[in-house]
């Protein structure tokens, strides 16, 4: 991570902005762009991508796991996603890749092992750790903009994503420093 050389800890969770509005305030959603948004630990965001046409989400969780591999020099622990992250094939990839726990639910008819693996508690922790990424989405929207884009054309787009994606992991880094820099008081220093 940014803060420290990366860890064994270390956890990926992917999250999808449904779009971020162009156009202008009055109207009614014109066009826009699904954005993916990667977290590791202390909610900072190791990767972002825009994309023009809505891929599958099956289609991204790997490329996901292999970025991550690249930009923190080590395979995340416990992968997590929603449901439309999940395929057999994916679940052996990010195995294959070295991911320990792929946290990522099938909805669809489960198998006696599925719904007991889906109730283990490594998998029902990665899945709450997972849903506090649809918080970062909304952080995002409200406290930097990516609720609409003000700048034009695609290059406007990607800037202003990457903006807000800076802004956040100024305040996420400040805040985790803050907390490590920041002796803990103890039972003892009561008065």
């Amino acid at each position: 991570m940014f803060v420290e050389p990366p860890c064994q800890q270390c956890v990926a969770r992917v999250g999808l902005l449904a779009s971020v509005r162009k156009g202008k305030p009055g109207k009614p959603t014109e066009f826009g762009k699904m954005i993916k948004v990667q977290e590791a630990e202390n909610q900072i965001i190791v990767a972002y991508e825009v994309y023009d046409k809505r891929p599958a989400d099956s289609a991204l969780l790997v490329p996901a796991i292999e970025q991550h591999q690249q930009r923190l020099g080590v395979v995340p622990r416990v992968a997590a996603g929603d449901a439309g992250f999940f395929s057999a094939a994916n679940e052996t990839a990010a195995q294959k890749l070295g991911v320990a726990q792929v946290a990522v639910p099938f909805f669809g008819t489960k198998s006696v092992p599925r719904r007991k693996r889906q109730k283990e508690r490594w998998f029902r922790k990665a899945q709450k750790w997972r849903i506090g990424c649809e918080g970062r989405i909304s952080v995002l929207k409200r406290r930097h903009g990516l609720r609409r884009c003000l700048y034009k054309g695609d290059a406007g787009m990607h800037r202003w994503v990457g903006l807000g994606v800076i802004a956040d992991n100024l305040i996420n880094i400040g805040r985790v420093l803050t907390a490590r820099l920041t002796p803990q008081k103890t039972t003892s220093d009561a008065p």
